[in-house]
């Protein structure tokens, strides 16, 4: 590996783990950070994932679209859950269980949990924190660590974190799994998926936000339920051994043993490990990114948008992340020796053979396409903030150029980069989430929630 790719998984592991300790490899303070914002909000908040999820349910049937915004509140939940719903639900989940064993699974579920209340906070400060214009609304953290804190600096240098990381990282890592699955299903070289993911993309974004938000709530539903009814296919299909699985989840969350997944060391620190990582990478609470989601919204109540965003990471945390990770558990290709997006493609095939590969390859497409699309508004925005409005139309073409070199590039450093510069927002993020986390409290109260 080359000096420059060491020194950047260097400095990802550091931050993210895992940090090799006297009882084995445990995760880093970034994820410590985030399960511990994610804890005080909770209590906070007096549980607001659980007091008000009824009430959750009931904002996205019957959403009321107000004023402030250019999407409606049913195309900004669907913007964000386009872009936190990617591969790494698939893939990243896969990875966790098959190096962290079944246990992983519980910590997955446990950081979704504490990490709703962190997105419900960047929701909430989003559409409370952000600037209107003419033909378009701005949004994001780093109007609320500007106008909210009155950080200005720490605003522009999160919004040029932000912007990096959206520009060189999104549009190599999704297209180089979905060219990877599209060449071990379909028999389509990396280079023809490449283009062909570019041109979609380009079609959407360069009509904006307002045609992102009509893409994704039609295409993020049928991701979703495409992937829920393969999943539930095989998950009843071997429905007798579930009971046994969620045993061994719970039972591995805290054993004491050696770890029952690829990786050595005490049993709970291993299952712990990947999978918090696991699922901070899946719902990407602490990202900052919601903020600039919801903050989209034609809608003058922040809480309707915090509400919203419980949903979305129950969703992401809780449904599609526990399809992938029930898959393939229950028909053991945990232990096939298969990672990442092959090990689910395997549990499908065994209860669906032959169709079964090209579902998760189709779901690979609709979930790394969804992404492509949220996050370069993501990083629009950021740059937007620095560079002015003067930079969208070139950071638009910029952006899907580079997806053609994401399909056909080796990515393992740029994962390390991703998660190095994800890291790095961060912290400015927790700052403003934290120190304004007073003013969602207070919104709270007079709801009486």
């Amino acid at each position: 590996m080359p000096d420059l790719a060491r020194a950047i998984t260097w400095l990802s592991d550091g931050g993210w783990g895992p940090w090799n300790t006297a009882i084995g490899h445990v995760p880093g303070p970034l994820v410590l950070l985030l399960l511990g914002v994610g804890l005080f909000l909770t209590l906070r908040y007096r549980f607001v994932q659980v007091r008000r999820f009824p009430a959750a349910l009931r904002t996205i049937v019957g959403q009321q679209s107000g004023s402030g915004g250019v999407l409606t509140p049913f195309q900004a939940f669907m913007t964000a859950l386009a872009a936190s719903i990617g591969t790494g639900n698939i893939a990243g989940v896969a990875t966790a269980v098959v190096a962290g064993g079944p246990g992983a699974v519980f910590w997955i579920w446990c950081y979704g949990f504490f990490a709703t209340a962190i997105k419900f906070t960047e929701a909430v400060l989003g559409t409370t924190f952000r600037l209107s214009r003419a033909g378009g609304v701005s949004s994001g953290p780093m109007y609320y660590l500007r106008d909210g804190l009155g950080m200005p600096r720490l605003a522009a240098a999160y919004a040029l974190v932000a912007g990096v990381a959206a520009l060189t990282t999104t549009p190599f890592t999704q297209p180089n799994s979905i060219a990877v699955a599209f060449e071990s299903e379909f028999a389509l070289s990396p280079l023809a998926s490449g283009v062909l993911i570019a041109v979609l993309t380009w079609l959407v974004i360069i009509g904006g936000v307002r045609s992102i938000g009509r893409a994704v709530e039609k295409l993020s539903p049928l991701k979703v339920f495409l992937y829920l009814a393969g999943g539930l296919f095989v998950i009843l299909a071997n429905a007798s051994r579930l009971p046994e699985v969620f045993e061994a989840i719970v039972r591995e969350a805290f054993s004491l043993r050696a770890a029952t997944g690829s990786a050595t060391g005490l049993g709970v620190m291993v299952a712990m490990l990947y999978g918090l990582a696991r699922g901070v990478y899946a719902n990407e609470a602490g990202y900052g990114t919601a903020a600039v989601a919801y903050g989209t919204a034609r809608s003058s109540e922040p809480l309707q948008q915090g509400l919203n965003a419980i949903i979305e990471v129950f969703v992401v945390s809780f449904v599609t992340s526990s399809i992938s990770a029930l898959t393939i558990l229950v028909t053991g290709a945990w232990k096939s020796g298969l990672n990442s997006t092959a090990a689910v493609a395997y549990a499908f095939d065994t209860a669906i053979p032959v169709a079964g590969g090209p579902i998760v390859a189709v779901c690979a497409f609709l979930f790394g396409y969804t992404t492509l699309i949220g996050w370069a508004y993501y990083g629009e925005q950021f740059f937007e903030y620095i560079l002015g409005l003067r930079v969208t139309v070139p950071y638009r073409w910029i952006y899907c150029g580079l997806i053609v070199f994401g399909a056909t590039a080796r990515v393992e450093t740029v994962w390390a980069w991703g998660d190095l510069m994800n890291g790095l927002q961060v912290f400015p993020n927790m700052i403003g989430v934290v120190g304004l986390s007073g003013v969602v409290a207070g919104r709270l109260a007079k709801r009486k929630g």
